[in-house]
């Protein structure tokens, strides 16, 4: 007799009616761990196997929990799991799931779509500026509130009795990079800018590589930089 929470198969994998909930509690208590369950991925490479049964046989004699002194992983280990799963779900999932209030998801909601995007989007900026800042050996000041208004730039590198602006634009991985748009938009502040602090203002582009580090996407703006220091120097 089939399961009713078996919903289907892919090859020797199951899918499960509430695999959501269940994936969440097996990451959340580290179930499926490799401290937990030993390094399947290794386990499986070294094993090599054709069919299913070669991969099932070969785990059981082989692995051991990934730690100090670990245990060796039995089946009967691996039903312990899932007696842990169903208990962590049943009684504290479900505790916590009764404890949530409709007012407390509005808050999550709000928080994950709006504060959360924009402590990011800081975060970004603030990891650029530290990058640009070392780049060019120079101190980069934050601008003044009015400056953002009036000027459209972020940060200055004060030189001498002048400064040069900076505005950092975070653009997403893959996007097309139209910097004509920017400039024409801020052109008028920019200009004004630089009547009246004697430096340029430049764009300088984040992105973040695939393993989630930012880094300035535009990078010879940092030599851009360091030519527009050395005529003011000189001025």
């Amino acid at each position: 007799m089939a399961k009713e929470w078996i919903t289907g198969f892919d090859g020797a994998n199951l899918k499960f009616k509430r695999e959501t909930l269940l994936n969440y509690g097996m990451n959340r208590w580290g179930l499926n761990k490799a401290h937990s369950v030993g390094s399947t991925s290794e386990l499986i490479r070294s094993c090599a196997p054709s069919k299913y049964e070669e991969w099932e046989e070969f785990y059981f004699n082989n692995a051991y929990q990934k730690k100090k002194d670990g245990l060796k992983v039995t089946r009967e280990y691996i039903t312990g799991l899932g007696q842990s799963l169903y208990v962590k779900l049943s009684e504290v999932v479900q505790n916590e799931l009764l404890s949530i209030t409709e007012e407390e998801c509005i808050d999550y909601a709000y928080n994950l779509v709006l504060n959360r995007t924009y402590e990011g989007y800081v975060t970004e900026i603030e990891t650029i500026y530290g990058q640009l800042e070392a780049a060019v050996e120079r101190k980069i000041e934050p601008a003044p509130d009015e400056w953002d208004r009036t000027y459209s730039v972020d940060f200055f590198i004060k030189v001498k009795d002048q400064c040069i602006g900076i505005q950092i634009k975070p653009i997403a991985s893959g996007q097309a990079l139209n910097q004509y748009q920017w400039v024409e938009m801020h052109m008028i502040n920019h200009q004004r800018f630089e009547t009246d602090f004697g430096g340029k203002v430049f764009f300088v582009y984040s992105t973040k590589s695939a393993a989630g580090k930012k880094r300035i996407y535009n990078t010879e703006v940092i030599e851009q930089i360091r030519t527009e220091i050395e005529r003011l120097e000189n001025l």
